[in-house]
């Protein structure tokens, strides 16, 4: 799979055979509410999002732009402006060291087409090859059998169980060893 990679010009920030990722923006709350306030697809989530969370939604993630040169990035489909999930680069603090969290979330209308598996893929490698990581990982509830299918897709492995915002998640890793080794 070939990735292209923007990171300097605007908003856009990678583009894959189906996607584009680009930073957010602020006119995306709409888009990102229907996202986030689908209690089915953030039925995982330790809260229940309200329409006032999707703004700050996006303004978190123009802070992470700014403060690590990354966040969760709306995803649309090539060709088209409509915001259908988002994915990113999230920097955690996990039990006392910091990580790299690879973090997808889709309009339920659009699970099943491989598209978070594709994002995922596109947003380890952008965490690789810009960014230097060693490793990526996802922090997922053990219930979310979706979220645990695309990281295994990914090449991910479960690393170990822990506690994550009061609930346990388990940790999927990938090395960038094992995502070279991979492709």
């Amino acid at each position: 799979m070939v990735f292209e990679t923007k990171t300097a010009a605007g908003d856009f920030v990678l583009e894959t055979a189906r996607l584009r990722l680009r930073r957010f923006r602020r006119g995306d709350v709409d888009a990102v509410f229907a996202i986030i306030g689908d209690e089915v697809a953030m039925r995982y989530y330790p809260k229940k999002f309200q329409f006032r969370d999707a703004a700050e939604w996006i303004e978190r993630n123009l802070r992470r732009y700014e403060e690590h040169g990354n966040g969760l990035y709306a995803v649309t489909l090539r060709g088209c402006e409509e915001v259908i999930g988002d994915c990113g680069l999230i920097a955690q603090v996990l039990e006392g060291e910091p990580q790299v969290e690879v973090g997808y979330h889709f309009r339920r209308d659009q699970w099943g087409n491989g598209y978070a598996t594709e994002a995922a893929k596109a947003c380890t490698a952008l965490a690789f090859r810009e960014f230097r990581e060693s490793k990526v990982i996802s922090l997922i509830r053990p219930e979310n059998v979706r979220s645990r299918r695309v990281a295994e897709r990914n090449g991910m492995k479960v690393q170990r169980l822990v506690m994550h915002a009061k609930l346990p998640h388990l940790v999927y890793a990938i090395t960038r060893e094992e995502f070279a080794n991979a492709a």
